[in-house]
Order: C-alpha cells, then sequence, then structure tokens
C-alpha cells in the first residue's frame, strides 16, 4: 500500500530543530519510519554538519566501554571517571579474586572450630592483604600496568590509592570472618596489626625490590616469625605475635614502614622506578 501524505517541508525543518510540538511531533516519527522520500527530504533540510556530529557522537557512545557495577558505584560517590577505571581495573577486585578469599577464609574458619584454636586464622589472615596489595600494582602481576603508567595520577598516589581499596576490602572480609569466632572475644583480632605491618612493610620494600620479590620476602619472613614462636612457645600459650608485646611491635613496625614508604615515594615516580617494575627508562614500554 503506497503512502499517499508526506511531512511537510516546514514541519521536518521543525523537527530537525527540534521545535515540532507534538501531536505533529508523533506523527511524523511514524512516518518517517516508513517513508524514504521523507527521510531524504530530512536529510536535505538538515545541517549536515550537525548531523555528522550527531553520528560521531553516536559512534563514540556505542564504542564506550560499558562501566561495571564498582566503577560506576565509585562514580556515584565521586570519585574521579579515570581513577574510578583504574580502582576497578585492579586484579584483586575482582570477582574471582574476592571469591577466592571468601572460600579460604571459610576454611579457615572451618579449620579454626576443628582446632578449638584460632592460631591458623591469625597466622594466615595477615597474609591476605599483602597479597592483594602485591597484586594491584606492577606489570608482572597487573595486566592494565600501562594504562595505570600513562593516567593521570603519580605512581605513588596509584600505589597509594589502590593499597587503600583494596585494604578496605581485604580487613573488611577479615573482619566478617572474625565476626564467626565470637568465642575468643578480642583476640581474634589480633590479625589487624600485623596485617598493617606486612602491608607497610612489603609496601616500602616495593620501592627497591619490585612488587614480587618485596611481598614474597615479607610473607616469608613473617612465616618465619610464626615458625619460630611455636618451637619457643610453652604449653597451649599464644603465640608471641599476638600477645600484648608482640602486638605493640606489630604498630611500631607499621608505623616505622610508612615513614620509610613515605621517604621514597620519589622511587614510584622516577624513571628507575620504570625500570624496577618492568618498564623501560626511555618510556618505550609505555
Amino acid at each position: 500500500m503506497s503512502t499517499t501524505w508526506h511531512v511537510p517541508e516546514d514541519d521536518l525543518r521543525a523537527y530537525v530543530q527540534g521545535e515540532l510540538d507534538t501531536p505533529r511531533l508523533w506523527s511524523a516519527d511514524t512516518h518517517l519510519a516508513a517513508c524514504a522520500d521523507c527521510r531524504a527530504l530530512l536529510a536535505q533540510v538538515g545541517d549536515p554538519v550537525a548531523l555528522d556530529a550527531g553520528w560521531e557522537r553516536l559512534d563514540a557512545e556505542l564504542d564506550a566501554p560499558r562501566r561495571g557495577f564498582v566503577e560506576s558505584l565509585l562514580v556515584r560517590i565521586g570519585v574521579a571517571d579515570h581513577t574510578a577505571r583504574l580502582l576497578a581495573a585492579t586484579p584483586v577486585l575482582r570477582r574471582s579474586w574476592l571469591a577466592s578469599v571468601v572460600l579460604l577464609l571459610v576454611m579457615t574458619v572451618g579449620a579454626v572450630y576443628t582446632a578449638d584454636s584460632p592460631t591458623m586464622f591469625l597466622a594466615l589472615a595477615p597474609l591476605l592483604p599483602l597479597a592483594g596489595v602485591a597484586l594491584s600494582f606492577g606489570p608482572v602481576l597487573d595486566p592494565t600496568y600501562e594504562m595505570a603508567v600513562v593516567a593521570p595520577l603519580h605512581g605513588f598516589r596509584l600505589l597509594l590509592t589502590r593499597t587503600v581499596a583494596v585494604l578496605a576490602v581485604g580487613l573488611a572480609l577479615n573482619g566478617l570472618a572474625t565476626l564467626a569466632l565470637p568465642s575468643y572475644g578480642l583476640a581474634a583480632l589480633a590479625w589487624l596489626l600485623p596485617a598493617l605491618a606486612l602491608t607497610a612493610t612489603g609496601l616500602a620494600l616495593t620501592a627497591r625490590l619490585g612488587p614480587v620479590l618485596a611481598p614474597v620476602l615479607v610473607g616469608g619472613a613473617w612465616t618465619a616469625l610464626l615458625l619460630a614462636a611455636e618451637a619457643s612457645r610453652h604449653g597451649s600459650g599464644t603465640l608471641a605475635p599476638f600477645t600484648a608485646a608482640g602486638q605493640g611491635i606489630a604498630a611500631g613496625v607499621a608505623a616505622l614502614a610508612a615513614g620509610l614508604l613515605y621517604a621514597a615515594r620519589d622511587r614510584f615516580d622516577s624513571s628507575s622506578a620504570r625500570v624496577l617494575f618492568g618498564g623501560s627508562s626511555d618510556g618505550g614500554a609505555l
């Protein structure tokens, strides 16, 4: 069935300029979808520059990556777009890593109930934030490292931004696991200061040893300390790192490591840092 009515040219001009009133606007929309002649006339009366600009905006919108839940949430609470993108791309904030951590914590809490001792949980919990921070910076472990390098953020600020994000998630998961051990009271929180000490020490050493060797050495030292404390423990007493004295030492180590990290902050922005983290001193690896 042929079309006997067409949109008047004046209406088409008003349609292009966004000035066509309803219900004529609805009629024009419906008719243009079925009438090639009116669409051709619409293209003639329209501004070709504005039309090309509209197509470019549409192409850009279609090609733009979709924001995930985490990135959208960060933007809504006021985080800058580029910072939100870098945080959302942090490997340890992905569901696979979080699921692994949750499973590990559940298994550890179950072992605590089986052995009737929180030692295993207290020994493991400080290592999880350290591992998370280690996985959040550096080209060896972070597939988004090149994007992070060219982002409008200093290397030290990026490190601290991701560290805070990873620590917040890691400490929150550890805290939830702690709630599953109510019978141990405050003793179940003895992992917190060692966790901060290990993470701060790992970050401070990262500036000199790199994002792989530094946390490996810190984790190995923590394991050796626990083995030594176990060997010297008498009966069923508390391991030394989880006593009042051990907690005080952990707090001191955390404060000292934080100071050393701040003193070495420029190493995360220098060309030598790019060599350390696997890049090129002349910027070719960026």
